[in-house]
């Protein structure tokens, strides 16, 4: 990548993506609250990093319960609509765990709550995650993105520190669960000024076939597929995050702030990664700097892994973050630009299926060998795969490395997929 002078803030001059950046930025320091809160109730109260590893058993459930309804509904009701609905049960379910850790309600409650979390952030994620297309055009796409995913890394940098600031503050988890739940209350409230569009009506009679017709577009894809194989395995393999407040606790010993700062840590990476690309020409190999990236993040993790210093293991993590985003945003941007609308919803949802999965089984991953083999073996073992799988996905798809700019794409009928020759050219 290098430098030019295209205009960095074309998209952000737009009200309707400063809205849906507000609406993210609300919802995910929501979500990150919650996400330290709990991590920290559940090992203060059982000691235990099963317990950090259900997390996200819990929350994964119900994603993959839901996927396939919830890509449907995406693409047949208005997107907005659909993620004011769910957001409004992820702002039950905190205030819910709010009330429970007021009381010292029981633990498999708060796996209850979890679960309402995972069931709303099934059909949020594919309504959120499609309705951009339905705002800007195509070419506009990888700076509206770059914003996108830099007002949701602010949010991912402010959110475990202001969780883990309140929780030292107030000396429990409470009030982090109700500002919360104050905070999906905005993403309601922002989101509501988006256009309520739906999406448009089927050319022909819906067939019961359709319902799965995100699976065959993606396995017709290749250079799709290689993408979220390579980004589902890396990050279920570099799942640290979950153990986080093990390494505060036992290892760094830097207690519940420290906690957020390092929680915080990834985001100022990828937050500080995001204004360089906004800034950037488009890459011309995309698939390459891709692999490239996801190998930088596996050796960022076994670095985390066997540091036992504060500030070391918080560069490493900020490492994780720069790598990461590059990661994001090729992913992100390749499923706008190759997926007709009229499929989106379907394909979002497979794809949250991909990542979710990545994210919440990559958490009981880890903390399941956390618990057998220790929290350092589980990070460092973790790296190593990551890198392992690049090696495979480069071998299995070659044609993702040679894959031309992405704004360059076209939107694939599931009948026109090309061949891996041409997928320099197209997909």
């Amino acid at each position: 990548m290098t430098s030019t002078t295209v205009d960095a803030f074309a998209a952000i001059r737009n009200p309707l993506v400063r809205a849906l950046a507000l609406a993210r930025v609300s919802m995910v320091i929501g979500n990150q609250i919650v996400n330290v809160a709990v991590g920290w109730e559940l090992y203060e109260r059982t000691g235990s990093a099963w317990s950090l590893g259900l997390v996200g058993l819990f929350e994964l459930a119900p994603v993959l319960f839901f996927m396939i309804p919830a890509g449907n509904a995406a693409d047949r009701f208005p997107r907005r609509n659909i993620a004011m609905v769910a957001q409004t049960i992820t702002c039950l379910a905190a205030f819910g765990l709010m009330t429970l850790s007021l009381l010292k309600g029981p633990v498999h409650l708060i796996y209850g709550a979890l679960m309402l979390v995972g069931a709303s952030r099934a059909f949020s994620s594919p309504a959120i995650g499609t309705i951009l297309p339905q705002l800007l055009k195509s070419e506009q796409f990888v700076n509206a993105n770059a914003w996108l995913s830099s007002a949701f890394q602010f949010a991912s940098v402010s959110g475990p520190a202001i969780g883990g600031f309140i929780i030292g503050w107030t000396g429990g988890t409470t009030w982090a669960y109700g500002i919360a739940g104050v905070c999906q209350i905005i993403f309601i409230v922002a989101f509501s000024t988006l256009p309520a569009i739906k999406p448009p009506e089927a050319a022909e009679k819906r067939k019961f076939s359709d319902v799965f017709a995100g699976f065959s577009f993606i396995r017709r894809t290749p250079i799709f597929l290689a993408a979220i194989t390579l980004d589902m395995f890396a990050v279920l393999l570099g799942g640290a995050v979950v153990l986080l407040p093990i390494f505060a606790k036992d290892i760094l010993h830097v207690g519940p702030e420290g906690l957020g700062w390092l929680r915080a840590a990834p985001s100022v990476g990828s937050l500080l990664m995001l204004m360089i690309i906004t800034r950037m020409k488009p890459m011309k190999r995309p698939g390459r700097t891709l692999l490239i990236a996801v190998v930088a993040f596996g050796l960022a993790i076994i670095g985390f892994g066997l540091s036992t210093s504060f500030l070391l293991s918080m560069f490493c993590l900020f490492l994780t973050g720069v790598f990461d985003s590059i990661s994001v945003i090729t992913r992100m941007t390749l499923e706008q630009v190759v997926t007709p609308d009229r499929l989106r919803g379907r394909v979002s949802a497979i794809n949250y299926v991909f990542i979710g999965f990545s994210n919440e089984f990559g958490a009981f991953e880890s903390g399941a060998t956390a618990a057998l083999l220790g929290p350092v073996v589980s990070v460092v073992g973790g790296g190593i795969g990551t890198i392992a799988v690049v090696i495979a996905v480069a071998f299995l798809w070659p044609a993702l490395a040679r894959i031309g700019p992405l704004h360059t794409l076209k939107p694939q009928e599931e009948a026109e997929i090309p061949s891996e020759t041409e997928a320099r050219h197209s997909v």
